[in-house]
């Protein structure tokens, strides 16, 4: 079983923007090799949030963050072509952002972020 700790980053402007909040409400995900499990991001305080951009991140120990995609106003962006047959993403509702892992092996284990800036 492995073990995906799970932790959300914001960013937020004083430039007359409201504060955003980004929530994962996982502490973990244990799950079995060969499974699929998913993650949300619900988000607080953007006011077009199927127009704005849901970064996701992976972090291993001793390593800076990567980022795995990105899902803005009609797709998602990979950072990798080959990350397209393991993560996905897709936007429910006005708040939240759903990120799944397919196939997982030992390999996916790290800390996962949901982040979002406004530019």
């Amino acid at each position: 079983m492995l073990l995906l700790p799970l932790l959300a980053l914001a960013a937020g402007w004083s430039h007359g923007q409201a504060q955003v909040l980004l929530k994962q409400r996982q502490v973990s995900i244990t799950s079995g090799r060969k499974t699929t499990t998913s993650m949300d991001c619900i988000a607080e305080g953007i006011p077009d949030f199927q127009s704005a951009y849901i970064h996701w991140y992976r972090q291993v120990p001793s390593k800076a963050p990567e980022r795995i995609l990105f899902i803005g106003p009609s797709a998602v962006s990979y950072d990798d072509n080959s990350y397209s047959n393991k993560y996905s993403s897709l936007k429910k509702g006005t708040n939240v952002c759903t990120f799944t892992i397919s196939d997982i092996n030992s390999n996916d284990e790290g800390t996962y972020y949901c982040a979002y800036w406004h530019f």
